[in-house]
């Protein structure tokens, strides 16, 4: 794999797919794009109804929060060429048209893991992205070892 698109949420379950990606990327000589999908920002509004920060301040915040989590990320792989993006809008939207922009030869998702609402957001984007993706789709299920 060359070109390997990685979404992730910032959970121990999206993340327990990253060893996997390490060494489809080391074998195929690859790259990672690890990939941050945050809900487009409404202004922030007080109490008393006054702005505190608007949509754009919350979207630069986000998106320096997103890269500094992703470049963290990064770090635990070595020795590979990782790039961070982050992306504002649908989960399911953003990942395709990621792995598009980015020309993915791979998108590297978690299935399960998860219970309650959780589960049924990253569960329904993993699905959703199975389906919809013209781009090949690695579904990963963890095992407890891999979240201990």
């Amino acid at each position: 794999m060359k070109r390997i698109v990685v979404p992730l949420d910032a959970s121990a379950v999206a993340e327990s797919v990253l060893p996997v990606v390490a060494d489809l990327a080391r074998a195929g000589g690859g790259s990672i794009r690890l990939l941050r999908v945050e809900p487009l920002p409404d202004n922030c509004v007080g109490p008393d109804g006054r702005v505190i920060a608007y949509a754009d301040q919350e979207m630069e915040r986000l998106e320096a929060e997103g890269l500094d989590y992703l470049k963290t990320v990064a770090m635990r792989l070595g020795g590979l060429t990782v790039e961070p993006c982050v992306r504002f809008g649908d989960p399911l939207t953003e990942i395709l048209e990621e792995a598009h922009a980015f020309d993915a030869d791979l998108i590297a998702v978690t299935t399960a893991g998860r219970s309650g609402l959780g589960r049924a957001v990253l569960g329904s984007v993993a699905d959703r992205v199975f389906k919809k993706s013209e781009t090949p789709v690695l579904l990963y299920r963890p095992s407890r070892a891999d979240l201990a």
